[in-house]
């Protein structure tokens, strides 16, 4: 984690809350939707936000539980927010200000039956880990620590098209991203395709590895401050951000432990180098392949590390080993 002593001040001042009260919460991108808020070019304003299944998970639910879990709707998005002076044609300018998670958050995959993810042919029944998160620290099984960073796994703006649209897919105006570097200090801009964007954000995660490959992140109720710019002088035709990371764990260059996927097709690559990873999990640091699985979705980086060597690409998947304990199996026991 970056050193704390090393931030910029609090330099701002919140100017709207937005709870997450039913009012303030939609399931789906329609731009038919009233505003929940107006703001000016400028402001700031702290989201309350909901975690990904509205609250059908918390920190009793067994892996039992989760097949009464119902995807109809998902993403509890609080807004949309209605930024004056904002036109078809702009960029909203998104400064993440701050992300603040409420202690708890929760990984879970779902019967292999339901097809999500990216391995659900290898886990045929759910799984899932409550975490304790404290500070900047999520807790796993076998003292195992990952490293907190939170970021909005939704954030975006309503698309020109009349809705309602489903919010599981990114779209080019933003949505369902999964940038796990839109962080705290990152600036996103949007593309603006209606009157004031109708900003809206959530499916907030307190940590999560590339991919997202169990199909969630450290999932994790959260608030969510950000500061909104019009921008008249950009031209975007998706989603683009800058972002200090941090790009490892611990914010450093650290050592990892790295498999390989190789293949004709990235996303067959992309399985090989998680079901590697998992192996390695499973016969070196002591986890089930359903705890390995959880671990690699929130925690395990992903690298198309070639394309130019027809006809196999290489994708690297790495895992920290700063996370593990000093007493754990060492990697190459």
């Amino acid at each position: 984690m970056p050193d704390e002593t090393d931030a910029e001040p609090t330099t701002y001042t919140v100017d709207h809350h937005l709870s997450d009260a039913d009012r303030n919460i939609h399931s789906a991108w329609d731009n038919s939707l009233e505003p929940a808020l107006t703001i000016a070019d400028g402001d700031v304003v702290r989201f309350e936000c909901r975690d990904a299944v509205d609250g059908q998970i918390d920190v009793e639910t067994t892996a039992e539980d989760v097949l009464d879990v119902s995807f109809d709707p998902v993403h509890p998005l609080t807004g949309p927010v209605y930024v004056e002076g904002a036109e078809p044609g702009d960029v909203l300018e998104v400064d993440l200000l701050d992300l603040q998670h409420k202690g708890w958050g929760y990984n879970v995959y779902f019967p292999g039956e339901m097809g999500l993810g990216l391995l659900p042919e290898d886990f045929e029944e759910p799984g899932i880990h409550i975490w304790d998160l404290q500070g900047d620290v999520g807790k796993f099984v076998n003292e195992i620590e990952v490293p907190l960073d939170p970021f909005p796994g939704v954030i975006g703006n309503a698309p020109a098209e009349a809705g309602p649209h489903d919010t599981l897919p990114p779209r080019s105006v933003g949505g369902n991203m999964d940038v796990k570097h839109m962080t705290a200090g990152s600036t996103v801009r949007l593309p603006v395709e209606v009157d004031g964007a109708l900003f809206s954000t959530g499916d907030c995660h307190a940590a999560q590895g590339d991919g997202e490959v169990c199909v969630t992140g450290v999932e994790a109720p959260m608030f969510v401050t950000a500061r909104f710019r019009v921008r008249k002088d950009l031209d975007i035709e998706q989603p683009e951000f800058t972002t200090t990371g941090p790009f490892t764990p611990t914010g450093h260059d650290e050592p990892m432990y790295a498999t390989t996927g190789i293949d004709p097709d990235l996303m067959e690559a992309t399985r090989k180098a998680t079901r590697h990873m998992i192996t390695h999990l499973h016969d070196h640091r002591g986890l089930t392949r359903g705890e390995a699985y959880i671990l690699c979705s929130a925690a395990m980086d992903l690298k198309i590390s070639e394309v130019v060597d027809a006809p196999n690409w290489t994708v690297t998947a790495y895992i920290p080993e700063s996370i593990f304990p000093e007493e754990s199996p060492a990697a190459d026991s």
